[in-house]
């Protein structure tokens, strides 16, 4: 605003002062995205660190440009993220990378994302899925089929067939929708990924087998299962009672 001369008033000169210095600090900062911005990354950077926080994980295959931002800059992602207590964890091979809360002696690490307790039958399913693409060294997509799933997991059947249907088709939703281990491939056919093998480690694998196996063979029942497994959290993101990912908890009917 200026005056009948053309002189800038106070407030006038003050907002123009302020918007130089602005244009000034922006051009000092080829980061910068917008006005005032701070940032040090570019774009596409900036953006794959939002989705490995976001989670479940970011794919080469489904997101190629920011695959190739975290390929570029992996070393200041990895930075950034040991600044929130979390690691990088990224199979270039497979083409996938996924956050989880470091594991160390020398401080006591908070935990750093959100967490889903996993059911019996979530687990289960898991370790079929784990399974079936274990079986298939070499091979660049694995395939499954839902009805088949689903019948290898009939042994743990309880209660009415119309139940345990209904949860089959929950722990399948949060397979495909929470967890995006299940990526559709035709007519009831789906894509594993290759993150099954990372949700579970090899002890708990070796652990969870055997009490299945025997909740299979009738010597124990769903509640030793869960028990076996309440220690540990799939993405070691926290300290809970139950098998955990990192997405908000929900809950399912039980047989």
């Amino acid at each position: 605003m200026s005056n009948s001369a053309g002189i800038p008033t106070d407030g006038a000169a003050h907002e123009s002062a302020a918007h130089d210095s602005g244009t000034e600090a922006f051009a000092r900062n080829p980061s910068a995205l917008w006005f005032d911005d701070t940032g040090t990354l570019g774009e596409r950077t900036r953006r794959v660190l939002l989705e490995l926080l976001k989670g479940p994980y970011v794919s080469g295959a489904q997101s190629p440009q920011l695959w190739s931002a975290l390929v570029a800059d992996e070393g200041i992602v990895r930075s950034r993220l040991h600044d929130l207590f979390l690691e990088l964890v990224i199979d270039k091979i497979d083409e996938f990378a996924f956050t989880r809360k470091v594991v160390t002696e020398e401080v006591d690490v908070p935990a750093a994302v959100r967490s889903e307790r996993l059911t019996f039958l979530d687990t289960a399913m898991l370790l079929v899925l784990r399974q079936l693409l274990l079986a298939a060294p070499g091979e660049r997509r694995v395939i499954v089929d839902r009805e088949e799933v689903y019948e290898r997991l009939a042994i743990y059947r309880t209660g009415d067939e119309s139940t345990f249907q209904r949860n089959l088709n929950g722990a399948w939703n949060r397979m495909s929708n929470r967890l995006r281990v299940l990526h559709k491939a035709g007519e009831d056919r789906f894509e594993v990924s290759p993150m099954v093998k990372f949700l579970i480690d090899e002890d708990q694998v070796r652990e969870l087998i055997e009490v299945y196996e025997r909740i299979a063979a009738g010597e124990a029942k769903g509640s030793v299962a869960e028990a076996a497994f309440s220690s540990h959290d799939t993405d070691d993101t926290d300290d809970n009672d139950d098998s955990e990912t990192d997405e908000p908890e929900t809950e399912e009917e039980e047989a």
